[in-house]
């Protein structure tokens, strides 16, 4: 690291691989997100250009929906129009990005073996969840937390940390930002969760019509599947104000 660079090691080189090519990929059809620039590769390390910045924080969440609309619209114009939620996705050589459905009912059944659901019939209740949201346009998800924008002195955003990309259907990502900023700073006015909506979605639309119609109940089902998802880190990684109301705790939890 120098005052100028960023070095991020990877426990493998085929790591290294996927993050280089999730990184070229974003950088090819989801041109609204500004990222560091690779300046180096080695077998288990990334070295990137170094931006000083600050993370996301409440306030700068309509503006993070329209960004994401945007990205979500450009992805979907030039390479997801016909991609299934259902299929990983390729590239070019052969390799491939995660599907929506697959990934996360592994993750689900292991939120169940490890405590975060109370039992079979909860763990069922999400998968059919999981189930009736995996429908409809296709975006891709990069885990949209607070610590993966960097938001400059002059206002510019950048995205961070965009290793693992998976297909994942509209506004997915967009709940993952509402999650994390509850579990980051506290519940957020209602009204601020519907205006980044509406922004999402018009920024999407401006791609195409189609990509505009995310309701409120459907961003709802989502952040419901992230609260159980990203339930492990809770205490850690600055999110520090408990569960989402309704949410259960893990056994053995204070």
């Amino acid at each position: 690291m120098t005052a100028e660079r960023f070095t991020k090691y990877y426990e493998t080189p085929a790591r290294v691989t996927a993050a280089v090519r999730h990184h070229i990929w974003i950088a090819e059809h989801a041109t609204p997100l500004q990222q560091p620039s690779v300046t180096g590769v080695g077998p288990t390390s990334v070295t990137f250009e170094r931006v000083e910045g600050r993370a996301a924080r409440p306030e700068d969440l309509t503006m993070l929906a329209e960004l994401l609309g945007n990205a979500h619209g450009a992805a979907w114009t030039s390479d997801l129009r016909s991609a299934p939620l259902t299929t990983p996705h390729r590239f070019q050589d052969g390799a491939a990005f995660g599907d929506y459905l697959g990934p996360r009912q592994a993750a689900l059944r292991r939120r169940l073996a490890q405590g975060f659901l109370p039992d079979k019939f909860a763990l069922d209740t999400m998968l059919t969840l999981l189930e009736k949201t995996g429908e409809g346009p296709t975006a891709f998800y990069k885990d949209c937390n607070p610590r993966n924008f960097l938001i400059t002195e002059t206002g510019a955003v950048y995205t961070v940390d965009t290793d693992d990309l998976t297909l994942a259907p509209l506004a997915y990502d967009l709940a993952k930002l509402i999650v994390t900023l509850i579990a980051t700073y506290g519940p957020q006015p209602e009204g601020a969760v519907s205006a980044a909506l509406a922004a999402y979605n018009r920024a999407a639309a401006s791609h195409d019509v189609r990509l505009g119609a995310t309701g409120r109940e459907r961003l709802d089902d989502f952040v419901a599947l992230h609260a159980v998802l990203t339930a492990p880190y809770a205490g850690r990684n600055g999110y520090c104000h408990g569960w989402l109301p309704g949410h259960h705790r893990p056994r053995g939890s204070a």
